[in-house]
């Protein structure tokens, strides 16, 4: 889970002042022409967002192997290692070398968001009053160097997230992991592995709802027991996918190739792949990347990178169709409403501001609707537990259709706040500061005396989520991507009570919203979430519109995301979790 920064991500898992994480998830901020941007919404029209599989090509090809798909990437994603790199752009490449006791499933989708078996047989249900999962690990399963897995090889990779160290605290709930540093770590307890039995026990400290999802993550990815305990640097230790790293260098390229001891167990957690070799070449400028795509040179532009604005108006020409993919990602483009402070301690004037907000607006600032889609709720699309519902609009309570001014007035005078100084906190770069500008004209509109105050981007983040400076500033702009499809990412993370962190920078309950009836509602769902999936779900959804009532925020929009892919690829799925299946695409 984590915030958006320009051009980075921050993860508020991993430190007080988070690291800078590029990645597809990391978007920059960009703004493109009126005109790149209607001609990419014509280009667009056929194309859909519903993430499932199609042809790149007017003509459909049968899937088959062959071939090396080509990505072609600005910059590499840095270090290489599994359980320390914290990058979509490796996380897509990672999930066809390696594997976990679980997966998501590869498939396109709302689907893509379950959780299946991988190197495990099934889903444990968890006993000792939600502590204890026990793994049945499949036999014959051997890694790319011909090492047969074992259930012992988990401990290793554990152990690892704490020697290596990768973000820790997915990890820090196994008994005996506060104990674990960089000089050493010991897990014995806390993983259990019976290589004659082939089981493996995880014991917690406290039951986690979330540790299916978690374990899902590249940093739990099986690796052989003798694997070093301290960073292996660009060298991949190797894995059980259907490919491997042949190799990796961050000035030039990665290569992929099938590794030989591959066989499918589980062909919705990891089929065999189509291509066969991947490589992701870096060190291109963007609009020559786009270039040669075009040209039929490589195969795909890397999702994370930042289409030129002429480019993109190029895109509209019929050449061009069916190898344009758009879709929302799940993540959220906010203003946090300070709840500490008038006048957005008082809920008729956060509801106020939430109906007069100009979203068509802030998704023009975004790049248009190529780029962006006008959002009311907390839990974006695509998402486990999502239900559409928007209150904030002039028509339809599921679709954000245009602000209500008339409405919004209304409640300014039933609150008592009209004339109030407000300050709206932005980054400073272009794109902060028209939004910081929209949103003092949807405030000036209902009856406040609005300004801005602009920060760097170092200093944005942190400077909001620390309550010592919540007297100067009443709306804070953030961005939030998950990490997995967990509705408590959004809903317990950023709204929750816990996650108030008074005079800290790592608060990410940016408006200090704390609801104690949702909250309890937020800990019946976590409860739930192992037991009782359908009922967790039904409660998150309940949660989520709670939230978008209590109106903490006003959602600006969720981002979208743009797919290029030569005209010889086909088989496209865009997955929720981890974006294009690579493994999914065959080349004709």
């Amino acid at each position: 889970m984590k915030h958006l920064p320009t051009g980075a991500v921050r993860s508020s898992r991993l430190q007080p002042i988070p690291q800078r994480r590029p990645s597809a998830r990391g978007l920059p901020r960009w703004s493109v022409g009126a005109a790149a941007v209607a001609a990419l919404a014509l280009a667009i029209a056929g194309c859909g967002n519903s993430g499932k599989p199609s042809s790149s090509s007017t003509t459909q090809a049968a899937p088959h192997k062959g071939g090396t798909f080509t990505i072609l990437a600005n910059s590499a994603f840095g270090v290489a290692d599994p359980a320390q790199n914290y990058t979509l752009e490796e996380w897509q490449l990672l999930i066809d070398t390696h594997d976990g006791l679980v997966g998501f499933a590869k498939v396109a989708g709302v689907p893509g968001t379950k959780i299946v078996p991988d190197l495990a047989t099934s889903i444990p249900v968890p006993t000792n009053g939600g502590k204890t999962y026990v793994f049945h690990i499949r036999h014959g399963v051997k890694f790319s160097n011909g090492q047969t897995l074992k259930p012992s090889d988990f401990l290793t990779t554990f152990e690892r997230q704490f020697t290596v160290p990768g973000p820790t605290s997915f990890y820090s709930g196994i008994v005996g992991a506060s104990a674990c540093s960089t000089k050493g770590c010991n897990l014995s307890k806390g993983v259990v592995a019976n290589d004659s039995a082939y089981t493996l026990t995880i014991n917690l400290t406290a039951p986690d709802p979330e540790l299916m999802d978690q374990l899902s993550l590249p940093f739990a990815y099986a690796v052989p027991a003798g694997t070093s305990l301290k960073l292996t640097g660009n060298n991949v230790p190797p894995g059980t996918g259907p490919y491997m790293w042949k190799s990796y260098n961050p000035n030039t390229q990665a290569v992929l190739v099938r590794n030989p001891y591959f066989h499918v167990w589980n062909a919705t957690a990891q089929p065999d792949g189509y291509p066969n070799s991947i490589i992701e070449k870096y060190g291109l400028q963007v609009s020559a990347e786009v270039t040669e795509v075009q040209n039929g040179q490589a195969n795909e532009v890397y999702d994370g990178d930042q289409f030129p604005s002429g480019q993109l108006n190029q895109l509209n020409s019929p050449k061009y169709a069916g190898q344009v993919h758009v879709n929302t990602l799940t993540a959220d483009w906010y203003m946090a409403l300070n709840t500490r402070t008038p006048p957005f301690n008082n809920l008729l004037a956060r509801q106020a501001i939430n109906y007069a907000a100009n979203r068509s607006a802030d998704v023009k600032i975004a790049g248009g609707p190529s780029l962006a889609v006008p959002a009311c709720q907390i839990l974006p699309p695509n998402f486990p537990s999502y239900v559409p519902y928007c209150p904030y609009t002039t028509g339809s309570q599921t679709v954000w259709s245009g602000p209500n001014l008339a409405k919004a007035k209304q409640l300014v005078q039933q609150s008592h706040t009209a004339g109030m100084k407000v300050v709206v906190n932005e980054i400073n770069d272009q794109v902060g500061k028209a939004l910081a500008e929209q949103m003092v004209s949807d405030l000036d509109s209902i009856g406040y005396k609005a300004s801005t105050q602009l920060l760097a981007s170092s200093v944005q983040y942190p400077f909001v989520q620390n309550s010592s400076n919540s007297s100067k500033w009443n709306v804070a702009w953030s961005a939030w991507y998950q990490d997995y499809p967990a509705p408590s990412d959004f809903l317990n993370v950023l709204l929750g009570c816990g996650t108030i962190h008074p005079n800290s920078d790592a608060s990410p309950n940016i408006a200090a919203f704390c609801d104690k009836s949702i909250q309890a509602k937020i800990t019946q769902a976590e409860s739930a979430g192992a037991t009782n999936p359908t009922l967790a779900s039904q409660l998150w959804t309940q949660i989520d519109h709670a939230d978008t009532n209590a109106a903490p925020w006003v959602n600006l929009y969720n981002p979208r995301q743009i797919d290029f892919l030569s005209k010889n690829v086909h088989g496209y799925s865009w997955n929720p979790q981890w974006y294009i299946l690579i493994d999914r695409l065959w080349l004709s």
